[in-house]
């Protein structure tokens, strides 16, 4: 008998995974049921692993997250279940919120390689201004935040310190970076993300960041996936 072969949808990562299969089942990201998300998150790992597909660990490790989740919840005291939910729920948010942004970006900038004007007289060095791709920024952001993340689910005593975090806006980041300008004519893109403290401020950063871009307010820089991207005041 000729075996059944069948296509599996391909996702950049977990999140991309997760927020699909809320989206396909128009489920609250604020009220996931997480028991039923397991069963169907385990289900498409297990359809890539028959499928003869390589499992990147990152899937892997989302997958003992949220079994240890599903764990938890099941247990007659589940604070720490609706403390890891919500952290979960934090970080899917987030997420979605940079696609969104990184579309937008992609839309308003297509095209802008054909625009042409009168060349400006300007100093040798200067004479080169690269565009870059948003997926570029967001690879960036992406990057910084991946180094504090938390590769195994956590001990019930990482909560007991537990306060509310302080919300960054992102108008208040922008305004930092056109303060930055003040006194600096290039700023790297690297130390910007690095001087984050939160998860919020890292975020808040790079949506800053994204919307400057977009309003023309500065151009970019540089290359590529190891951050060395530099943001440059462009001239009025």
């Amino acid at each position: 008998m000729e075996k059944i072969s069948y296509k599996l949808e391909v996702f950049e990562g977990p999140m991309d995974l997760l927020l699909s299969l809320i989206s396909k089942r128009k489920l609250d990201i604020m009220d996931i049921p997480i028991i039923e998300l397991v069963e169907q998150y385990m289900d498409y790992v297990r359809q890539m692993q028959e499928a003869n597909m390589e499992v990147a660990s990152e899937f892997l490790e989302m997958a003992a997250r949220l079994v240890y989740i599903k764990t938890v919840s099941l247990l007659p005291k589940h604070e720490e279940a609706d403390l890891l939910k919500q952290e979960l729920q934090g970080e899917l948010l987030e997420y979605r919120d940079c696609q969104i942004m990184a579309g937008k970006l992609r839309d308003t900038a297509n095209g802008f390689e054909f625009l042409t004007k009168e060349p400006d007289k300007i100093d040798r060095d200067e004479t080169y201004e690269l565009l870059h791709e948003p997926l570029e920024l967001l690879r960036a952001y992406i990057s910084a935040l991946g180094k504090g993340q938390r590769k195994l689910p956590p001990p019930i005593t990482s909560f007991t310190a537990l306060v509310a975090r302080k919300i960054v806006s992102v108008e208040s980041k922008i305004l930092s970076i056109k303060n930055a300008f003040k006194s600096k004519r290039k700023i790297n893109l690297k130390s910007l993300f690095e001087s984050s403290k939160t998860r919020s401020d890292l975020v808040a950063t790079f949506l800053a960041v994204l919307e400057l871009v977009k309003k023309k307010e500065v151009l970019t820089k540089g290359a590529g996936d190891n951050m060395e991207i530099e943001l440059k005041k462009k001239k009025n």
